[in-house]
């Protein structure tokens, strides 16, 4: 009995220690990121040296445009989305070509986005005229119909 007391002792202890080095490294791997955040998903983390997701855009950065009725165009995505996978290689350099500056809201860091601002699924690219909602693509769209977006809605 002694023998599997100390056994389970020791189990603990490894599971313990593992769990707190895990917690380490993602704190480490997470540090100096523009989310601000000390934790952040792996699936975030695996993207922040990815140049198409530097474009960041944060809850109180987005609060405080809406409230100036400022203009934006926001793009809500999910690093865990196979659509956003999919979309964003092609929405962030086509929106650079059409002069759009397109903010990237990350709803798997801050799902607050998804109630806050109306999110239904991603990916979704929204603009805002004077702080208000203007018009809205939901889910994975072809490259013209983004073009078009950006041509007919955002650059009027």
């Amino acid at each position: 009995m002694k023998k599997m007391i100390i056994f389970l002792g020791i189990i603990v202890v490894l599971l313990g220690s593992l769990t707190w080095l895990t917690s380490q490294q993602q704190t480490q791997e997470a540090e100096g990121n523009p989310f601000g955040k000390d934790q952040l998903h792996q699936s975030t983390i695996d993207q922040l040296d990815d140049p198409l997701y530097a474009n960041v855009i944060l809850p109180n950065e987005m609060d405080e445009i809406l409230g100036n009725e400022e203009n934006k165009t926001v793009y809500y995505y999910s690093p865990q989305c196979p659509a956003c996978d999919d979309v964003t290689p092609m929405l962030v350099p086509l929106a650079e070509e059409e002069n759009v500056d397109l903010q990237l809201f990350n709803v798997l860091e801050f799902p607050e986005g998804h109630y806050g601002y109306d999110i239904e699924g991603v990916p979704t690219v929204i603009h805002y005229e004077a702080g208000e909602e203007q018009e809205r693509l939901e889910g994975g769209q072809e490259e013209d119909v983004y073009r078009s977006f950006f041509q007919s809605v955002v650059t009027e």
